[in-house]
């Protein structure tokens, strides 16, 4: 995997949960999969836009949904129930559903979550 793909596999639900307009415009650079100095000066513009907004509770109920995906199966029904409460008290002050996914993350050795950006720093100070 090329490097660019690396960091924004790495990105993704980081930037998926602060700006979904910084995300869809990152898909679209990397949608033909080639990369170009051109391309990522726009990407880094982007990480850098995304990191100066706050998540909502509509990116971060965006973004946990997609990662709920890689548990859903795989869950036990408390868990699942867990989640289920969890998404509906979410908000951005009080995110017990990040820490809740990364627990889960580890639990179930999710390797692309734990390598993920968005995994690795719920619950770290800003």
């Amino acid at each position: 995997m090329e490097t660019w793909q690396q960091e924004w596999a790495y990105n993704k639900y980081w930037v998926m949960a602060h700006c979904q307009q910084c995300y869809d415009q990152i898909r679209l650079l990397a949608r033909d999969n080639v990369w170009s100095q051109q391309k990522d000066v726009q990407f880094q513009r982007l990480l850098k836009k995304a990191a100066g907004q706050q998540p909502t509770v509509s990116t971060l109920t965006n973004t946990y949904q997609h990662v709920w995906g890689y548990f859903k199966k795989i869950c036990s029904k408390e868990e699942k129930q867990t989640y289920l409460q969890l998404l509906q008290s979410l908000t951005p002050e009080n995110d017990q559903l990040g820490l809740f996914l990364q627990q889960l993350a580890f639990k179930y050795q999710v390797s692309y979550l734990l390598n993920s950006r968005l995994i690795q720093e719920i619950g770290v100070q800003k």
